[in-house]
């Protein structure tokens, strides 16, 4: 029985999931994973989070699921992670780019490379791996999801850097679509309140009072919301490409101008 198993495990569709290890990209990666994709879970640091999942997921279905370790910054490192991914698996179903750095930059104290760090993990990153990568999802008739943020139309006070690199992202995957297809499709999802950062800077109790005031549904989504957004434009809608979906209760109709 062995044998068998083996060989209907290699039939698995792959998807790669940049920046898995941990919140909304775990999220994703189980929801992919619950729906018979082998996973290719992506991270740069989180290397105990990673491993964890990992073994999570492969209890759950042995040798389904694979560390990927990049600094995706690095154009380099992503030619790199996407030559071996690809010798080891020739088609890639899904490519999730969710990897993304998240910091303020107010104008008059930001630096070069602090700019470059946060349009490097937002835009170029995904720019290079999509590049990297589509002989794989050529061959698979695959699909690009990218994760945006609602702040790409509606800017974040002192987060300009950031938004202009989602915004960038917006855009891309707008251009892409209209490239790649009809190999291809390429889609978006914008959170809006999931899970408050981990560095509360930019939302301190008043600022994430207001944001669910302003918010018709009146509360947090959770991850598993971003997760099937995913799963649904991923795998789901072979007929919907260049798209953004905003998953964010309402937040986005701005009825408070936050």
């Amino acid at each position: 029985m062995a044998e068998p198993a083996k060989a209907e495990l290699a039939k698995a569709e792959l998807a790669l999931v940049t920046g898995g290890a941990q919140r909304i990209g775990a999220a994703i990666a189980r929801e992919l994973h619950s729906r018979g994709l082998d996973i290719a879970l992506h991270y740069h640091r989180s290397s105990q989070a990673a491993e964890a999942l990992a073994a999570a997921l492969n209890r759950l279905r042995p040798a389904s699921c694979h560390l990927w370790q990049a600094d995706l910054q690095q154009v380099g490192a992503i030619q790199r992670m996407a030559k071996d991914l690809q010798a080891a698996h020739p088609t890639l179903a899904l490519l999730v780019n969710n990897a993304s750095g998240f910091a303020p930059t107010p104008l008059a104290a930001t630096t070069e490379a602090d700019f470059d760090a946060l349009l490097g993990s937002n835009l170029k990153g995904p720019y290079f791996l999509v590049q990297a990568l589509l002989p794989a999802l050529c061959a698979a008739g695959g699909s690009v999801v990218n994760l945006i943020d609602v702040h790409a139309t509606r800017p974040l006070k002192d987060f300009n850097a950031y938004c202009a690199a989602k915004a960038g992202l917006a855009s891309l995957t707008r251009s892409l679509a209209l490239e790649l297809g009809p190999q291809v499709r390429v889609n978006g999802v914008a959170p809006g309140a999931i899970l408050w950062p981990e560095d509360d800077a930019a939302y301190d109790e008043g600022r994430r009072d207001a944001i669910l005031a302003a918010t018709p549904l009146a509360r947090l989504g959770e991850p598993a919301d971003i997760a099937r957004s995913v799963a649904f434009l991923g795998l789901d809608a072979p007929f919907i490409t260049g798209q953004v979906l905003a998953v964010d209760g309402g937040w986005g109709l701005g009825l408070a101008g936050l």
